[in-house]
């Protein structure tokens, strides 16, 4: 016999051989979920980046705020300015414009809950902004596991559909549709695992900055309040 002719039975199970040769459904699920995992590191890195540019952000402005000064002199140098006006940034400016536009106008105390009400809604763009397409990770975490596991099953299927047509259980029969089925889950999870750490991830930071935001709300919405008194003056 020439060995040239031998087939080794490995080169019949490498993952390429296996994917180039799987049912089409199976090829349609293991697309998507390339697709999934390709989205998911997208945002992974890009998240990275926009929630590391905000914990930047807050300590440049908390480091610029508590320097002291006049509170028309930050906003002075607050607003307008990109790498301040951001995340904390925002919420001041917002708090003090409305304070600033309603004192004289109306009663003291209102004038500050008027304050406290526009932080509060420049505190939830941020937070939007922080998790936006965050969704899409929790999506891709909990979706890909049992779209992997949909692939399995029709390998499976595949792989007895075989058997029946051979009338015979053999190696060579069940292999190939079961490693199928097999690379279906592995791809579920290779989408999934990332996804899920991430979003934890990124959502425990999501969480200590709007921890953050709401102690600067606080103190600030305190700053504002001692001012109140030279209102009825």
């Amino acid at each position: 016999m020439d060995p040239q002719n031998i087939t080794h039975p490995a080169a019949s199970l490498s993952v390429a051989h296996l994917v180039l040769n799987a049912s089409p459904v199976v090829q349609i699920i293991l697309v998507l979920l390339v697709l999934a995992s390709i989205a998911s590191w997208t945002i992974i890195f890009e998240k990275w980046a926009v929630f590391a540019g905000a914990f930047k952000a807050l300590a440049r402005f908390e480091k610029r705020f508590w320097s002291g000064g006049e509170m028309g002199q930050i906003y002075q140098h607050v607003s307008g300015n990109s790498n301040l006006e951001t995340g904390a940034g925002s919420i001041f400016c917002a708090g003090y414009e409305e304070f600033q536009r309603q004192r004289g106008k109306i009663h003291p105390s209102d004038a500050l809950d008027a304050a406290r009400r526009a932080m509060r809604v420049a505190q939830m763009r941020e937070v939007g902004r922080l998790e936006n397409r965050l969704a899409f990770l929790a999506s891709v975490s909990s979706v890909s596991p049992f779209v992997g596991l949909l692939g399995t099953v029709w390998g499976i299927m595949t792989a007895f559909m075989h058997i029946g047509a051979a009338g015979q259980a053999t190696l060579a029969t069940v292999a190939p549709p079961v490693a199928e089925a097999l690379i279906a889950t592995a791809a579920g999870l290779f989408a999934a695992i990332p996804a899920t750490a991430a979003y934890n991830r990124y959502i425990h930071k999501l969480d200590k900055l709007d921890a953050q935001f709401e102690v600067f709300m606080d103190e600030f919405t305190n700053i504002l309040h001692r001012q109140v008194p030279e209102t009825k003056s």
